[in-house]
């Protein structure tokens, strides 16, 4: 269980990493704006022009408060695997924000950040079930492992279209995922939940309506691949699925309707309409693939952030049943 140096550590890391995301996104943000890498806001009548790959800021406190972990006696191997997965995916969104990668591509690619968790042993191959208990899966996990990566960050990029719509609900996945993690008394990677809800959090004061910056697949690839890391690393795969079943059902709904791998860049029609007095709308469009925004929009127009504010209803509601599924299956 929790105790004081343990509390004090993870609350350390939380605050560098909220720190150094929030100050360093000001003067990444003019100087992405500088160098013309700018992304439109689609959604604003205006359509205005915001410096993309600003998740980069979030690698960066990231891998601040990971430092500072460590040096408070965090376990090396969990920090180093959990670190080197995020930024192998957020190196896989650099190249995609800068260079669009095709939509086979990229996720054999994100599959491939598993690989440190997979070379350093970071895991578990007893993954647990509620009312069951422990499967042995000793030849099957590791592949699993890089779906485990692959499918959360890959889930987490197809979420991220509106203001704030993933640091926000990312920020409630963490939490969820570090209490889990306090209460199991795996004190690292509890610390690594905490340190990637510091780092969402201060992208969200600047990623919220009206966005002031976009975080690009940089910054959705690299959060979506750390949520799937501490799933495996803190043996907490069940729950994590659970957190984030809002995502998972975007891209199944996505994905079943296309009827094939695709990027948003490349569809049209589109599944939601700007209106003239800045509402969104669903298309009526049958061809436009089906998504979770769709299914909102269903019943009647609505602004952007009321969109955002039912999407982090859904996660608030996702992340108590994986907290649910959690007692299910006990503290192993």
């Amino acid at each position: 269980m929790l105790d004081y140096y343990t509390g004090v550590t993870a609350l350390t890391a939380t605050v560098v990493a909220f720190l150094v995301t929030y100050l360093t996104i000001p003067p990444l943000a003019s100087w992405l704006t500088h160098r013309g890498i700018i992304g439109i806001d689609i959604h604003k009548l205006d359509r205005p022009k915001i410096p993309e790959m600003c998740g980069l800021s979030i690698i960066a406190g990231l891998a601040a408060g990971l430092l500072s972990l460590e040096l408070l006696g965090g376990d090396s191997r969990d920090i180093v695997a959990f670190l080197g997965t995020v930024l192998i995916a957020g190196a896989i969104g650099i190249i995609d924000d800068l260079r669009p990668l095709s939509p086979k591509l990229k996720p054999a690619l994100t599959a491939l950040a598993a690989l440190p968790i997979l070379l350093l042993g970071t895991f578990d191959p007893h993954p647990l079930f509620p009312l069951v208990g422990a499967f042995r899966l000793t030849i099957l996990y590791p592949v699993l492992i890089m779906f485990a990566i692959a499918v959360p960050a890959n889930a987490v990029n197809m979420l991220d279209v509106f203001n704030g719509s993933m640091s926000g609900t990312l920020t409630i996945v963490s939490f969820t995922l570090a209490l889990v993690l306090a209460v199991s008394g795996r004190m690292t990677a509890m610390g690594l939940a905490l340190t990637l809800f510091g780092s969402l959090l201060a992208f969200y004061l600047f990623n919220r309506y009206p966005a002031r910056v976009f975080g690009g697949d940089t910054g959705s690839l690299a959060a979506g691949a750390a949520v799937g890391a501490l799933a495996v690393i803190g043996r907490i795969e069940l729950v994590a699925i659970v957190a984030i079943a809002p995502y998972i059902m975007n891209a199944f709904y996505g994905l079943a309707s296309v009827g094939r791998l695709y990027e948003r860049r490349e569809i049209r029609p589109r599944p939601v309409r700007l209106r003239s007095d800045g509402m969104l709308e669903a298309t009526t469009d049958r061809h436009a693939p089906v998504t979770l925004t769709r299914l909102i929009l269903a019943e009647g127009p609505l602004p952007e952030q009321q969109i955002v504010r039912i999407m982090q209803l859904l996660t608030v509601l996702s992340s108590a049943l994986a907290v649910l599924a959690f007692v299910l299956v006990g503290v192993q």
